[in-house]
């Protein structure tokens, strides 16, 4: 499954409420290195059904990158009944990405 895009509206019931662990990738369309991750991220969500693969836009959602206090991005989060469980900054191989998220 692609990955589901999010924005404020649809975060709390995609993310916090989900029944399964979530991986949120934050990203800007001018990011070289988000650029680098994204198909990585794409590759996942492809391919493992156990988590849920989501992507937020810092440009357009610059509410939900303060709230997790995004400096730097890429940055992805894993988590785990609403809570922040594992987060990776930067551009990393899948294999790296998902041992940094704890998957």
């Amino acid at each position: 499954m692609a990955a589901l895009h999010l924005n404020a509206d649809n975060f709390e019931a995609e993310v916090l409420k989900s029944d399964k662990p979530v991986i949120v990738d934050f990203w800007a369309s001018w990011c070289g290195p988000c650029k680098m991750l994204g198909p990585i991220v794409e590759q996942i969500s492809e391919e493992r059904e156990d988590v849920k693969v989501c992507k937020v836009d810092v440009d357009e959602n610059g509410d939900l990158a303060e709230k997790y206090s995004v400096m730097s991005i890429p940055c992805v989060f894993l988590f785990k009944n609403g809570e922040v469980a594992g987060k990776s900054v930067g551009a990393l191989p899948k294999d790296q990405l998902l041992k940094a998220l704890g998957l």
